[in-house]
C-alpha cells in the first residue's frame, strides 16, 4: 500500500520491508509496457504463445512411436519414415534415438543462457537470434545426408527453440501486473500444450503424404513466419527493473571506481617522488641550473594540478545509459544460484518438474499402447492424444482465470495487501481430482479398455494437471520480482531434466521391473499418481511457508546490497 510504506519506513517494522523490494516493478522507466493499450498486449501475447509452439511442435513432430521391428519408438513418424531415416543416413536406431535425448536435454538447459543474454541484450533481440538459430537447424537438417549432421542439427533446433520457453513469461510479467499475470499465463501456455497433440498428427501426415523430410520442411516454414513476426516486435523489457542488470551494473562501476582510484594513487605516488627529487636539486648548489629548475618546476606544476582533480565515483563514472555492459558481464550461474537458494523456490520448482514429467511420461507411453495394443497408426494415434492436449489447454485457460480470481479475492480480504503465495491456494481444488485420474487412465489402459475412456481420462489428467501447472508457473513470476527471466528459465531446466529421465525410464517401467516383474499401465500411473501426491504435498507447503522462505532471503540480499 502506497500509504502504508512512509509509516512502515518511520517504524522500522521488517514485515514491510519486502513491499520495498518489490517496488522495482514498477521503477518508472521510458515507455512504460504495463501502460500500453490492451490491444498492444494482446498482441505481445499472441506473438511470444505463436513462437512458443515451436519448441513443443519441434519436440514431437519428430519424436518417439513404437516400431515393431525395432526397440526405437518414434512420435509421429511412421515405420516407413524410421526406414527412409536408416537407409538414407545409415542410421542405427539408437543414434536416431539419442538425437531425440539430445534434443530434450538441451531444450531444458539452454533457456539459462538464453534467460541471461535477455537480462542485457532486451528480449527482442534474444528472440530474433533465437528463432534464426532454429530456422537454420531445421533447413540444414532437411538437407542432411549424414546422421551426423541430422544430430547436429537438432541440437542447433533445440538451442534455437528453448528461448521462449522462459522468455515468454519473462514478457508477460513484463507487461502485466501480477493480478492478471494467472490468466495470461494461461493463454500463454495453452499454445506449447497443443505440440505434443498437433506434433504427431503433423508428423504423422508430412511423413506419409511425402518424407520424412518434409516435417523439417515445415519446421523452418514456421519458424521463418515466427522470426517475421519479432521484427516489428516492441521489446518489453526494461533494465531499470531487472535486478540481474543492476547488480551486474553495480559490479563493472565498482570496477571502474577501482580502476580510477588505483590511476590516481600512482599518479600522487608520482607527484611525491617529483617534489622530492626538485628539493634535492635546489638543495645541491653543484647540480643547480636554471633551466633544470625551470622543467622540474613546471612538472611539479602538472603534477599538483592532477592531485587536485577529483576522484571519479560511481556516479561520475557514467550514467546508466553510458555503461557499456559486455558479454563478459553475462553471468547465468548468480542469477541461477539467487533462484535455487531461497527454499521456496527450490521446492515449488521440484513440484512443477515431476508434474511437467508425468505430462511428458503420458503422451509418451500413451502412444505405445496405442500402437502395440490398440493397433492404431501415427495418425490415428495423434487424434487420440488430442485429447490430452485439449483438456491441457482448457486447464491453462480457465486454471489461470481461477488463480487470477483467487489471488485478487484473497488480496482484498487482507486490506489490498498482497503476496506470491496467495495464488496457490487456487491449486488445492484440483489436487482432490488429479491422482485418481491419473490412476484411472492407467487401470484403463491396462484393462484394454474401448478407446473413448482412454480419452477422457487423458483429457481430465491434462487437465487438472496443467491447471495446477499453469499456477505454479504464475507464482514462480511472482515471487522472484526482477528476475522473472531467471526463474523461468531455471523452471525449464527442471522441466528439461525431468522430461529426459522420463522419456528415458517411462517404457523400461511400463514393462517390466528389474527384469522381472511387469508393472504395466496399471502399476506404473498408481505410481505416477503417488508422485502427483508428493508433489502436491510440496506445493502445499509453499503455500504455508513460502512467505516467511521468501522474505528470509530478500531481507538478507537487501542487506548485503546496501553493505
Amino acid at each position: 500500500m502506497a500509504n502504508g510504506q512512509p509509516n512502515a519506513f518511520e517504524d522500522g517494522r521488517a514485515p514491510e520491508k519486502p513491499a520495498a523490494v518489490l517496488d522495482i516493478e514498477h521503477a518508472v522507466v521510458v515507455d512504460d509496457p504495463r501502460e500500453w493499450s490492451k490491444a498492444r498486449k494482446l498482441l505481445v501475447v499472441a506473438t511470444v504463445s505463436a513462437a512458443s509452439m515451436i519448441a513443443g511442435l519441434g519436440a514431437n513432430i519428430y519424436n518417439r512411436e513404437h516400431a515393431a521391428k525395432t526397440s526405437l519408438d518414434l512420435l509421429g513418424c511412421t515405420v516407413a519414415a524410421i526406414s527412409q531415416i536408416e537407409e538414407q543416413l545409415h542410421a542405427s536406431s539408437g543414434e536416431i534415438s539419442l538425437s531425440l535425448s539430445l534434443f530434450i536435454a538441451i531444450q531444458g538447459a539452454m533457456p539459462l543462457l538464453w534467460s541471461a543474454l535477455s537480462e542485457f541484450w532486451g528480449r527482442k533481440r534474444v528472440y530474433l537470434v533465437s528463432t534464426a538459430l532454429c530456422m537454420v537447424g531445421c533447413i540444414v537438417g532437411a538437407l542432411s545426408k549424414r546422421i551426423g549432421v541430422l544430430i547436429g542439427m537438432r541440437c542447433i533446433q533445440a538451442l534455437g527453440s528453448s528461448a521462449v520457453m522462459s522468455l515468454g513469461a519473462a514478457t508477460l510479467a513484463d507487461i502485466y501486473e501480477p493480478s492478471q499475470r494467472g490468466t495470461m499465463m494461461g493463454i500463454y501456455y495453452s499454445a506449447p500444450l497443443l505440440g505434443p497433440s498437433l506434433g504427431p498428427i503433423l508428423g504423422g501426415v508430412l511423413t506419409e503424404g511425402f518424407n520424412w523430410r518434409a516435417t523439417f520442411w515445415f519446421l523452418a516454414i514456421f519458424t521463418g513466419a515466427i522470426f517475421m513476426l519479432f521484427i516489428p516486435f516492441k521489446d518489453t523489457f526494461r533494465r531499470e527493473r531487472s535486478l540481474v542488470y543492476q547488480a551486474a551494473l553495480k559490479r563493472r562501476l565498482a570496477h571502474q571506481s577501482a580502476k580510477g582510484s588505483e590511476a590516481s594513487s600512482l599518479s600522487q605516488v608520482t607527484a611525491v617522488s617529483r617534489i622530492v627529487s626538485v628539493k634535492d636539486e635546489k638543495s645541491s648548489p653543484t647540480k643547480a641550473a636554471p633551466t633544470k629548475d625551470g622543467i622540474a618546476d613546471l612538472a611539479l606544476e602538472r603534477d599538483l594540478e592532477k592531485q587536485k582533480q577529483p576522484l571519479p565515483t560511481e556516479t561520475d563514472a557514467a550514467p546508466l545509459h553510458e555503461v557499456k555492459l559486455s558479454l563478459a558481464d553475462v553471468t547465468p550461474i548468480k542469477p541461477i544460484v539467487h533462484v535455487l537458494r531461497r527454499m521456496n523456490n527450490l521446492t515449488i520448482l521440484a513440484a512443477s518438474g515431476l508434474i511437467f514429467a508425468f505430462s511428458y511420461s503420458i503422451a509418451y507411453t500413451c502412444s505405445r499402447t496405442l500402437a502395440n495394443e490398440y493397433e492404431y497408426n501415427a495418425l490415428q494415434i495423434g487424434l487420440v492424444l488430442l485429447a490430452y492436449g485439449v483438456g491441457s489447454l482448457f486447464g491453462s485457460v480457465l486454471g489461470g482465470r481461477y488463480s487470477d480470481y483467487v489471488f485478487r479475492k484473497l488480496k482484498a480480504r487482507n486490506g489490498g495487501v498482497s503476496s506470491a503465495e496467495m495464488r496457490l491456494q487456487s491449486t488445492i481444488v484440483p489436487m482432490f481430482f488429479l491422482p485418481p485420474s491419473v490412476i484411472a487412465y492407467g487401470w484403463v489402459c491396462e484393462r484394454h479398455v474401448h478407446v473413448a475412456a482412454i480419452c477422457v481420462m487423458l483429457f481430465l489428467s491434462g487437465f487438472f494437471s496443467i491447471s495446477i501447472y499453469s499456477s505454479t508457473l504464475a507464482y514462480i513470476v511472482d515471487a522472484n520480482t526482477g528476475r522473472s527471466s531467471s526463474a523461468v528459465a531455471t523452471n525449464s531446466a527442471f522441466r528439461g531434466l525431468s522430461a529426459f529421465v522420463a522419456a528415458e525410464v517411462a517404457v523400461p517401467l511400463q514393462v517390466r521391473f528389474s527384469n522381472l516383474v511387469a508393472i504395466g499401465d496399471g502399476g506404473l500411473y498408481t505410481l505416477w499418481g503417488g508422485i502427483m501426491i508428493l508433489s502436491e504435498l510440496l506445493i502445499l507447503l509453499v503455500w504455508w511457508k513460502g512467505g516467511a522462505w521468501r522474505e528470509k532471503w530478500e531481507l538478507k540480499e537487501r542487506s548485503v546490497s546496501s553493505s
